[in-house]
């Protein structure tokens, strides 16, 4: 089973996160059903559930070391994730606050090498998105789910759940450029962003893009995807994409899901970055 997964660390009936399954043959991944999770709980059984699979997750799954250095936190992924989990929120919102006062003007952040190829928000950010709180909740509750992370665990411990830094704004900005696709802003929910999405859509559908892989949905599927005026489906959908193209590499012979062989096993990698 292929997955991608559109997460928030504190889901709910009205945004709960949202499982995209799937299965590749050839180079077409074929949706079998969305999953809607309105708790933590209910993330961590539905990926329980399925025996195997390999999973796209839109979260960060390690931070910048320079920042981890900075704070004199462990520097061996497992010994971060373990310590990272025990803080409180506000411990760790305090302890990067005051890590960016303590920099210039326009370095506030540190990023990882990934963010920087990807355009993705700075896995350090508490704001704007909450990014450094979805690895807090994430992390931990794959691991719970018996998840293995190719990249920052030694190939020799990898199980039968496998877990990829995935981000849907890399795939959707190759199909539609900087125009926004997704709003939880009822009223911003408009034609134009409409159009986006079904633009993005038509996209992965026809295999328009870099990773060669084609979507395949029923046309029930698709219109409530394009229905879905926050984004969260199709964010879901661009994760399994993500997802099938590390399977693919996978078979066609990568040893580790087409992550580069330098990742800092500190930091992690986002996928088909």
């Amino acid at each position: 089973m292929l997955l991608g997964c559109d997460f928030s660390s504190a889901p709910s009936k009205r945004k709960p996160n949202v499982i995209a399954w799937g299965g590749l043959r050839s180079s077409v991944v074929t949706l079998q059903r969305f999953e809607y999770c309105p708790s933590l709980e209910d993330t961590q059984l539905a990926l329980e559930r399925a025996p195997e699979w390999l999973g796209g997750f839109d979260l960060p799954f390690g931070l910048p070391r320079e920042l981890v250095e900075t704070l004199g936190w462990p520097t061996e992924w497992a010994a971060f994730i373990a310590y990272y989990h025990s803080l409180s929120r506000p411990a760790i919102r305090e302890a990067f606050a005051g890590f960016c006062n303590a920099r210039p003007v326009g370095g506030k952040f540190a990023h990882r090498a990934t963010d920087k190829l990807a355009g993705s928000s700075p896995s350090m950010k508490w704001v704007n998105p909450p990014v450094a709180y979805m690895l807090h909740a994430g992390v931990p509750l794959l691991l719970r789910a018996g998840a293995t992370f190719p990249g920052l665990q030694p190939a020799n411990t990898w199980g039968s759940r496998m877990a990829l830094e995935a981000y849907p704004g890399m795939l959707a900005r190759e199909c539609v450029g900087s125009t926004s696709y997704k709003s939880d802003a009822a009223a911003k929910q408009d034609a134009t962003r409409l159009l986006a999405r079904k633009d993005i859509i038509t996209r992965l559908e026809t295999g328009q893009h870099s990773l060669g892989v084609r979507l395949r949905l029923t046309h029930a599927q698709r219109d409530a995807v394009v229905a879905d005026g926050k984004g969260d489906a199709l964010d879901a959908l661009l994760c399994l994409v993500q997802a099938a193209w590390a399977q693919q590499q996978h078979a066609h012979g990568h040893a580790c899901y087409g992550l580069p062989a330098s990742i800092d096993p500190l930091e992690g990698w986002i996928v088909s970055a």
